[in-house]
């Protein structure tokens, strides 16, 4: 596919004229004559069949297209300027590797165990920021990411990526809450407020099928947008959560949760790492992809220290 990308001569010569709002500055800027930076404008503009600058007193003042222009390609000529710098200072051997995750599994599981990638790939800088639930697809370009870990059943069209680990699910709760110290049955479920993820609202009722208890209501009780959210409210006894082992294995070690009922699940999804084709070459990337193959390997959601 054919891509409409503006020369970036033209695109420099842009962004210094709508920073300075004048074509004299931004000549001394680039090291460049006036009416070089002149023609650079008015080429641009003729590929783009619109007007980026009005002359008002001696100085530019952006059109309403000059000035939603700007802010965008000032982005991405500091991206590309980073990127470069980065790769030649790492010598091609390491970079930056922007990866969205999913909250609680990123602060749970992969966070403790990142002192190791660090320790393998001390060139290779990792920034992370929150896979936000979303009713459409990830956006890689537009959120200026490399990849991703997700939750779901694969990765979705246009992407790659490799399956990492599932999940065995099982109700937990604050000590308290079982009174008597044993596990209940599925069906004495019906007796406790079951908190609900608002990203995985059918949790508890697909839980509640695979065990034998689907007369049980699995859809009432409080919602909430995160597992992580989910935990702290079982471990202060707001309810019963329904949470993956080894997301609380910490918690369940250290007797801050305790299991209600003793039926895990595995549910069909599992955890991905999912880039798209186009960063699949990534030195980073490819490390990154590598290191974390050899950190899942035999622990299917199993508890597994970090």
């Amino acid at each position: 596919m054919r891509r409409t990308l503006p020369p970036i001569d033209l695109l420099r010569a842009f962004e210094a004229c709508a920073r300075h709002l004048s074509v004299s500055r931004a000549a001394e800027e680039l090291h460049l004559t006036q009416s070089a930076v002149s023609r650079q404008i008015a080429a641009l503009e003729t590929l783009l069949d619109l007007q980026l600058f009005r002359r008002v007193r001696r100085r530019l003042a952006p059109t309403l297209a000059g000035a939603a222009y700007a802010p965008e390609v000032r982005a991405i000529l500091s991206r590309l300027e980073t990127a470069t710098l980065e790769l030649m200072a790492h010598g091609g051997a390491g970079g930056t590797l922007n990866l969205s995750v999913v909250p609680t599994f990123g602060t749970r599981w992969l966070m403790p165990r990142l002192p190791r990638f660090r320790a393998a790939h001390p060139k290779i800088m990792l920034n992370m920021q929150n896979f936000e639930t979303r009713p459409f697809q990830l956006d890689f370009a537009a959120e200026h990411v490399h990849a991703a870990i997700w939750y779901g059943e694969a990765p979705w069209p246009g992407t790659l990526g490799v399956r990492l680990i599932g999940e065995e699910v099982l109700p937990v709760c604050a000590p308290q809450l079982r009174a008597d110290g044993a596990t209940c049955s599925p069906a004495d479920l019906g007796n406790y407020v079951l908190l609900q993820n608002s990203t995985r609202p059918r949790a508890w009722v697909d839980w509640l099928a695979a065990v034998g208890a689907p007369e049980v209501d699995g859809l009432r009780g409080p919602k909430f947008q995160h597992m992580a959210m989910i935990i702290q409210a079982a471990m202060v006894g707001l309810g019963v959560a329904l949470a993956p082992r080894l997301l609380v294995a910490e918690e369940l070690a250290a007797a801050r949760l305790v299991v209600l009922c003793d039926r895990p699940v595995r549910p069909t999804q599992a955890y991905f790492l999912i880039y798209p084709e186009e960063t699949q070459d990534l030195p980073a990337l490819r490390a990154f992809r590598d290191w974390l193959v050899a950190e899942t390997a035999g622990a299917d959601g199993a508890i597994a220290s970090p």
